[in-house]
């Protein structure tokens, strides 16, 4: 096959696997000699960077492509949730497809099952594909729909009563938290959030049933399915099958590393999604993966750093490549904040001939008032929420133990006392200009539209109450968008944090932290006061969800660093 060398003509604008995608319109061809890739730097006279990347399209990555061109054995064949009708005109899962019909779809009840694919084998599954609602309101489903963390998917092999994959089709399809993200892998490909796609091969002798359980108060709305599979006539003898197995812990258990996987066997590892939520400010993830291969007492697969794991550096981004990403990241260093991530080990699966067993430590930085002596370092062990999907393959059953608890408890718990601004309705008090409720991105009650004419004199008060003194977190629930203004907090009277600008070119929600504080009980008023627009804004509105109080972890408490420090003479925000 050709090596072909491509000139990227701006520094980072796309990333790519060799060999895997056509020529963009934004790169042009250039001479290449070598069989090495080659990355080639220069400056523009406008001081754009130009880098040049040589694709060498043989080898491996070739190979799926090549056997195209090699016979294949057996027959395709699909199940879909396409309308079939029986001999009475009437919808009958067993009957016969209907031409005549464009309702494809199929709606979950809360708490039933919805069984998309039961077949007699050998067979191999090569594809999966499903759409859904999203949970938000729709006019074919008013009162929302399910989110993708509340739908379990379970995939069956051989009529055994485990299934071999157990996994929210979120989490299996490194969607986590019911957060929609676009996932563009090798193995998953979720298009704008809202197609999901799955490529892992899944072998199975006598039968499979793939199905969703519907763990959620609302119905799962619309589902469409296709399930691409081959029809054959045997199976070589050591053909493993696919595992996928989701796990959990809410917080991680001190002293203990976190398990995704233990399985006794012979097979190989081949996959991880990881999610995030942060309990402590800072950053979480200094923890190694360890891995113990064939029940070996020490690992002898020991990392650098979690991001190191998932093939980043210096930490976590959005982002999505072939074989490693991270499709949810909100924000840095905050106490609540999201980061999921998957890493597919399609061309370094990690083999293994008696057992495996995977872990990663959950080492960070933190903030100084979690350590005994009041000082911040890279090396704590934190207590942030976990959770995990393991994939790999095996022959013979797992003996991993772990077992997808109910949506019910796969929602992360709250963390925060809310004060919600729409409670206060048009009597909130407020600067000049009107206010009103305004439902949009979720909200559970709506939030706060203010809408000032000009800056000068625009502000918004929200009360609150504490009923006990305890270490919690200050921070604002927003909405930002195109035609915000830029505010400033104070809090009794005393500024706390900076210059907040809430515009954005598209709407959305964004956590606003102010402070790190003991309040003593009492009234307390967060006032917002309009000191601007930024230069891009038309307007200087704001749109307020909540007042927070986040809980810090119990060790904050322990310690008491700050416990008897007024906040009104030094706020402080640890990061």
């Amino acid at each position: 096959m050709p090596r072909v060398l491509y000139t990227l003509r701006h520094a980072g604008a796309m990333s790519v696997a060799a060999g895997r995608v056509p020529r963009p319109r934004s790169l042009r061809p250039c001479s290449s000699t070598g069989t090495q890739a080659r990355v080639q730097r220069s400056c523009t006279p406008y001081g754009l960077c130009v880098v040049a990347v040589l694709l060498i399209v043989d080898g491996a990555l070739a190979g799926s492509l090549a056997d195209l061109a090699k016979p294949h054995e057996g027959r395709s064949r699909r199940a879909t949730s396409s309308h079939r009708v029986g001999a009475d005109g009437k919808y009958d899962p067993a009957g016969e497809l209907d031409p005549n019909s464009n309702w494809d779809n199929k709606n979950v009840a809360p708490g039933a099952t919805k069984v998309l694919m039961d077949e007699r084998g050998p067979g191999v599954i090569t594809h999966m594909w499903m759409t859904f609602l999203a949970p938000a309101p729709h006019p074919w489903a008013k009162k929302g729909s399910a989110d993708h963390q509340e739908m379990l998917l379970r995939i069956t092999y051989d009529g055994d009563e485990r299934p071999g994959v157990e996994a929210p089709v979120g989490d299996f399809f490194a969607n986590a938290f019911g957060r929609r993200r676009e996932v563009i892998s090798e193995a998953v490909v979720v298009e704008d959030g809202d197609s999901y796609n799955c490529y892992w091969h899944m072998p199975f002798r006598k039968s499979v049933r793939v199905e969703i359980v519907n763990q959620s108060a609302k119905s799962i709305s619309l589902l469409y399915y296709n399930i691409d599979w081959i029809k054959k006539t045997s199976l070589p003898a050591e053909t493993p099958y696919f595992y996928a197995q989701y796990r959990q812990e809410y917080p991680v258990k001190k002293g203990r590393d976190y398990l995704i996987l233990e399985t006794k066997g012979k097979g190989h590892y081949v996959g991880t999604v990881l999610s995030v939520r942060t309990r402590s400010p800072s950053w979480f993830g200094e923890g190694d993966e360890k891995i113990y291969i064939d029940g070996e007492k020490k690992a002898s697969i020991w990392g650098t750093g979690t991001e190191d794991y998932f093939l980043s550096a210096w930490g976590l981004k959005t982002t999505s490549t072939p074989y490693f990403g991270t499709p949810y990241f909100d924000q840095w260093g905050i106490v609540g904040g999201h980061t999921s991530a998957y890493r597919w080990h399609v061309h370094d699966p990690i083999v293994f001939g008696k057992g495996i067993k995977v872990t990663i430590e959950h080492y960070g930085w933190t903030a100084p008032d979690e350590t005994p002596n009041y000082k911040s370092h890279s090396w704590n062990e934190r207590e942030d929420d976990y959770s995990s999907v393991a994939f790999w393959y095996q022959t013979g059953r797992p003996t991993f133990a772990a077992r997808a608890p109910h949506a019910r408890l796969r929602k992360l718990p709250s963390l925060d006392r809310i004060f919600r601004a729409a409670a206060a309705g048009t009597k909130l008090t407020r600067g000049a200009g009107p206010a009103s409720v305004q439902r949009l991105l979720g909200y559970p009650e709506g939030q706060i539209l203010y809408k000032p004419p000009e800056p000068e004199g625009a502000w918004v008060e929200v009360p609150f109450e504490v009923r006990k003194k305890r270490p919690c977190r200050l921070l604002l629930n927003m909405t930002r968008s195109y035609d915000f203004g830029k505010y400033r907090a104070t809090l009794n009277g005393v500024r706390i944090g900076g210059v907040m600008d809430f515009y954005n070119k598209t709407t959305d929600n964004w956590e606003y932290h102010l402070l790190d504080f003991w309040p003593d009980p009492g009234k307390y008023t967060l006032r917002l006061e309009c000191v601007g627009s930024n230069r891009l804004s038309t307007g200087c509105w704001l749109g307020i969800e909540s007042v927070r109080l986040r809980e810090r972890r119990p060790r904050v408490a322990k310690w008491g660093h700050d416990s008897d420090k007024d906040w009104r003479k030094k706020p402080v925000l640890y990061r």
